[in-house]
């Protein structure tokens, strides 16, 4: 606290103050002043001037203050608060310039001693000195130069007038020495002149420095609320405007006194805040004990993050509370320290146990990632095989978020790569199902345009050709694929109703036809019974190939079966013969052959056409069969062993083939020859 005597001793320095600095003020007019005069007056002057200021003003002595310890808030995370001592301010009278000191390289003259030449040449030397360190000396040459001058212009008066001349008329001889060292002075006097600009400008820069410092203190003085805090800052201020040099004369008594009120506003500021310092004492007492209770309440909290989130609100409101009386200080920081290492402990534990899950967590979404990209998105060529891949997606999907975090560094990243290989299935899945949808476009055009085909055709009484036209219809109707399912029911049986409608026309029609088929059936059905009754019988006739033959014949002379029965009647047919052939060892071919022949022979030519057209039909289909037969027989006669009795049977079909497409040629021949 300011104590009586220190206002005491700031009264005394006020006065002194004032006192010097109006001297001061004084002295720099007369300064002022003297410079006006001719350039002998000034230099003289200013000599005598330097002689009388070679006395300095004396110091003001400054009370010794004994400062209070700075006082620093034990808090590991908050800012150090220091509290501010209030110092007596050091306020001190700016001093009057001092000579500037000889420079040791100039010694000591004797300038009345000199002649002319001699002081001219000490001038010149002189000139390359700075100028404030010889203006007395060239005062001492100016001076000495102009009595001897004066002493040769009286001689020559004297002799002037001895001659009879008048007064009037005396005109001294001009001196070049003289000239010289007007031009010399001349020199000198410019750089004093550019001396003193600069001087001038220093001091107008000094001026406004100082006025600035002035200003903020005035500015910290309005800000009652951390006028404490901002004590050491006014001190350097201080150190600050004693280290600036001196300011324009005209300015020296206004600065100083806007100064000394500043600094005087500052401290009686501070007195009234030490003041209230008890008081905030024991108000951030109550708050900081009130902090510690609810950082110690935390402990309770179940939730961890919480719990640490709301520990840092404590702290930041600890950091913002003033400090507490010295004594209690340490101990109140202890224990919300120690309030707070609890907490900080649980948020440490917990975030090493999400680590260590965080790292399982990367683990299993690492596997997931893996697992979608195994999928091959190539080999998925149906709706089937999509749906199920997409179904194995979502399934995968649905575990993802089942899963917690991983960790930062990686969390996004297999986040990205998941999904990259997700958009990727779904990318593809929708040119899959683009492309479908455009085939299945495409099917429903080419079934519509059977199904106007199949109407034309329905009404049609040309049975046969009608008929095998619908039938090439239903085939091609099988070789195109799928169509979308709402309009599949609709389109097929609008297809299958025009073939229906035509075949039930037919079959109303052919009824009868029917009835001689089956007759006919039934009468193939007795000649191939006795053909195996003639191969089955024990004693064998002698007649028993031609009976053969004839019955051969007669099969050739029956009609059309029913079509449904055609190919059966036919196998069996055909395996009573080869039995017969095999047990009478008839020339099977030529007796085909033969009896082919005479069966042409007799038929129209409509039948003959139609004949030609079922043996090409039949012979292709022979064809065919011989080529699976001999591809089957490639395989399993690489991975079967010699004697395999499959390898047997393929063996005698693909001869049994051989032999049905060569009698298939020569039945064609016959025919074309016939033609």
């Amino acid at each position: 606290m300011v104590t009586r005597e220190m206002s005491e001793s700031m009264e005394n320095i006020e006065k002194d103050v004032t006192l010097n600095a109006e001297t001061e003020a004084v002295n720099a007019a007369e300064t002022v002043e003297n410079e006006n005069k001719s350039t002998e007056e000034k230099t003289e002057v200013a000599v005598e001037n330097q002689v009388e200021n070679q006395e300095e003003t004396p110091e003001v002595k400054e009370e010794p203050v004994a400062e209070e310890p700075k006082v620093e808030e034990p808090v590991a995370e908050a800012p150090k608060v220091e509290e501010p001592v209030a110092e007596e301010p050091k306020i001190e009278e700016p001093k009057a310039e001092e000579p500037v000191a000889e420079l040791p390289e100039l010694e000591k003259v004797d300038y009345t001693s000199l002649d002319k030449p001699g002081l001219v040449s000490e001038l010149e030397k002189l000139l390359t000195f700075p100028v404030e360190s010889v203006k007395d000396r060239v005062a001492q040459i100016k001076a000495a130069f102009f009595a001897l001058r004066k002493e040769e212009i009286a001689a020559e008066k004297a002799a002037f007038l001895e001659k009879g001349n008048e007064e009037s008329a005396f005109a001294p001889i001009e001196d070049e020495v003289e000239q010289k060292i007007k031009e010399l002075l001349g020199e000198f006097k410019e750089k004093r002149a550019e001396f003193n600009a600069e001087q001038d400008a220093a001091r107008q820069e000094n001026l406004e420095k100082k006025l600035k410092i002035i200003e903020e203190i005035n500015t910290i003085s309005k800000d009652t609320d951390n006028i404490n805090r901002q004590f050491s800052h006014v001190q350097q201020l201080q150190q600050e405007f004693k280290a600036i040099g001196e300011v324009p004369s005209t300015s020296t008594t206004e600065v100083w006194k806007s100064y000394q009120q500043a600094i005087e506003n500052f401290y009686d500021l501070l007195k009234i805040n030490k003041e209230l310092r008890d008081y905030d004492f024991k108000k951030n007492l109550e708050i900081k004990q009130q902090l510690c209770e609810e950082a110690e309440a935390l402990d309770e909290e179940n939730d961890v993050i919480s719990a640490f989130k709301k520990l840092q609100v404590l702290h930041d409101k600890w950091r913002e509370t003033g400090p507490v009386a010295k004594d209690i200080r340490e101990q109140l920081w202890a224990r919300f320290k120690a309030a707070s290492s609890v907490i900080n402990k649980k948020h440490q534990s917990f975030f090493e146990e999400r680590k260590a899950s965080e790292k399982e967590n990367a683990d299993a979404k690492t596997a997931l990632c893996e697992a979608i990209e195994k999928i091959d998105i190539e080999t998925l060529k149906t709706y089937a095989s999509w749906d199920e891949a997409t179904k194995q997606i979502i399934g995968l999907q649905e575990e993802w978020k089942k899963l917690g975090f991983a960790s930062r560094k990686v969390n996004t990243a297999l986040f990205t790569r998941f999904r990259k290989s997700c958009d990727e299935f779904f990318t593809a899945k929708a040119t899959f199902f683009k492309q479908m949808k455009e085939e299945l476009a495409e099917n429903l055009a080419k079934k519509t345009a059977l199904c106007e085909k199949a109407e034309a055709l329905k009404d049609s009484t040309d049975w046969k050709a009608t008929t095998d036209a619908l039938i090439a219809l239903q085939k091609e109707w099988k070789t195109i694929g799928p169509v979308v399912k709402k309009h599949s029911d609709a389109v097929w049986k609008r297809f299958i109703g025009a073939c229906d409608y035509f075949f039930e026309q037919k079959k109303k029609q052919t009824s009868s036809q029917r009835s001689v088929e089956h007759d006919n059936l039934k009468a193939k059905k007795e000649v191939i019974a006795q053909i195996n009754a003639i191969v089955n019988a024990e004693e064998e006739a002698e007649d028993a190939p031609q009976q053969i033959r004839d019955l051969m014949s007669k099969w050739q002379s029956i009609g059309h079966v029913p079509y449904k029965e055609k190919d059966k009647i036919y196998a069996q047919y055909k395996e009573a013969i080869d039995k017969a052939f095999e047990k009478f060892d008839m020339k099977a071919v030529r007796a085909r052959l033969s009896n082919f022949e005479n069966s042409i022979s007799q038929s129209g030519s409509d039948k003959v056409y139609h004949e030609r057209e079922r043996l090409v039909r039949a012979y292709e289909q022979k064809c065919n069969e011989l080529k699976t037969y001999e591809n089957n027989m490639g395989f399993f006669t690489a991975r079967s062993k010699s004697g395999n009795t499959i390898v047997k049977e393929l063996e005698k079909k693909i001869s049994n083939l051989k032999e049905d497409i060569e009698l298939l040629e020569q039945k064609i021949k016959i025919i074309d020859e016939k033609i």
